[in-house]
């Protein structure tokens, strides 16, 4: 992570979110473009040295991404799927994420969670605000005890890296 930058990552078991707020030294739109188009993705969506690989994607209301996140060595793949719910262009997403196989068909013990994504810009500081409410409290603490803070938090930190080279 960039020093200087806000990161929050705060977990309400009450209301059953995930409430993640990080800010990027970079233009709302190249933020964005980074959490929108494939190619861009593929660059940073996995806790290092992971990686992801998008098999399709359509961004767009109705849209799917359905993706994969390898090992370093190749021999473990996990499937997920993003479901666009909602867009609202530069400034912010919705959409249902979830596990799934490498045919976008969700694992029935994994009920996903919805994710709500805004984007704003101030002095060239683009803030990403990150919902993620989840459907039980049960899923909640299972999704905590599989590391999601720790892996988000390092492939947020890949996000700034990425960043940095495409200004």
């Amino acid at each position: 992570m960039k020093p200087g930058l806000l990161f929050d990552f705060i977990i309400n078991k009450e209301d059953l979110t995930v409430t993640v707020r990080k800010e990027f030294a970079a233009p709302q739109k190249l933020v964005w473009d980074t959490f929108t188009k494939a190619y861009l993705l593929d660059q940073w969506w996995a806790p290092k040295p992971w990686i992801s690989r998008t098999k399709s994607m359509e961004f767009k209301k109705g849209g799917r991404r359905l993706y994969a996140m390898v090992s370093p060595d190749g021999s473990q793949e996990g499937w997920a799927i993003q479901d666009y719910r909602d867009i609202s262009p530069i400034s912010g997403y919705k959409y249902f994420d979830a596990f799934s196989d490498k045919e976008g068909n969700i694992n029935p013990t994994d009920p996903g969670s919805e994710w709500n994504l805004s984007f704003s810009e101030k002095n060239g500081v683009t803030t990403v605000d990150i919902l993620i409410q989840c459907k039980t409290l049960e899923d909640m603490e299972a999704t905590i005890k599989m590391g999601f803070k720790e892996g988000f938090t390092m492939t947020l930190g890949s996000l700034d890296e990425l960043l940095a080279t495409l200004k």
